[in-house]
């Protein structure tokens, strides 16, 4: 074991823990009004309905393929009956349906923020850095994908998902990670790297649940002309009611 095994898999990992959640704090006591995604889809929407979608969907499918391939022990799935060839097979197939999907999206967005001179406008340095890491993340995420249950098999549920489990009870164990393949030490670093980087970027909008949406008093918009809108109703007075949305 190496003082790099020791830096990068027993020291970032907490490092990257600390700077989340301390980050967090402190940019939502002190910057509030920079809280979220300044949104472009005033700019530019068919693009971002697309990539959007496609973006969220596959990576919430990637972290519930994480959670299950990862914190899930070997030992589990035996008792459950799960054979070997049926894990890698399942494993195998949502891994990447997910990855196809996170890449599409995320290619998508990429381009478009890109391609659309307004919308390449609004985006900052934090931005392309954060792009950076989620493009490498993705990349390695698949080339793991493939390498873990297509092609030469990687028994990452005896060395990466032990390792990452002892993080949880505060007993890392880095040496487990000093043999694994570097595409999975460089996906696993990326991550943790991004994960450091989160605070401090438009990505603090996924917290940003909007739950009092639902106890928000309707809107009332007056116009000069009283007439029926489209999700509203009009009264005599020209007035037309509607409930604005979370973004409004």
């Amino acid at each position: 074991m190496s003082r790099w095994d020791i830096m990068l898999f027993a020291v970032l990992p907490y490092a990257a823990v600390a700077v989340f959640g301390v980050a967090h704090w402190w940019r939502y006591r002190r910057d509030q009004y920079g809280w979220g995604a300044r949104s472009t889809q005033l700019l530019e929407s068919r693009a971002l309905r697309y990539g959007s979608v496609a973006f969220h969907f596959g990576a919430l499918g990637a972290i519930g393929g994480h959670v299950l391939g990862i914190l899930v022990p070997h030992a589990w799935t035996d008792a459950v009956g799960v054979s070997e060839g049926m894990y890698h097979l399942v494993a195998a197939t949502a891994g990447l349906t997910a990855g196809v999907a996170a890449s599409a999206g995320f290619l998508i967005l990429a381009w478009r923020r890109a391609r659309y001179p307004r919308v390449r406008a609004t985006t900052t340095r934090m931005d392309v850095t954060v792009f950076g890491m989620l493009a490498l993340g993705i990349a390695t995420g698949m080339v793991a994908t493939l390498w873990g249950t297509i092609g030469e098999e990687v028994r990452y549920r005896e060395s990466v998902a032990p390792w990452f489990r002892s993080l949880f009870v505060l007993d890392p164990r880095p040496g487990l990670m000093g043999d694994v393949p570097f595409v999975f030490q460089l996906h696993v670093t990326s991550m943790w790297l991004l994960y450091a980087l989160w605070p401090f970027s438009r990505l603090v909008h996924a917290w940003s649940i909007p739950v009092d949406w639902f106890r928000r008093s309707p809107i009332l918009y007056r116009g000069r002309v009283a007439r029926a809108r489209r999700g509203g109703r009009a009264d005599p007075a020209g007035a037309v009611t509607m409930r604005s949305g979370p973004g409004a």
